[in-house]
């Protein structure tokens, strides 16, 4: 059990770090919950790979400053489509 949950906190990852990808599409991608996501790259990823944790906060400090703009052009989308 443990090498699959290190194996798939490894794989969250890289894959966040190679597509620059948000904490919601890893989990659609690798069709887990949006906490489980979390939980592995905050919380179970350091104890794992310190070098790929320091990697994937970048990602994840950069989505963090970007989603108000995310929210904003996901807004304006949904209100373009009413009119």
């Amino acid at each position: 059990m443990q090498d699959t949950i290190e194996q798939r906190a490894c794989k969250l990852a890289v894959y966040m770090i190679e597509t620059g990808a948000t904490v919601r599409k890893a989990a659609q991608h690798f069709g887990i919950s949006k906490s489980t996501v979390h939980k592995d790259l905050s919380q179970r990823l350091p104890q794992y790979n310190r070098l790929l944790h320091e990697q994937v906060r970048q990602v994840l400090e950069l989505n963090k400053q970007e989603r108000h703009i995310r929210g904003g052009m996901a807004t304006q989308r949904k209100y373009k489509k009413d009119t």
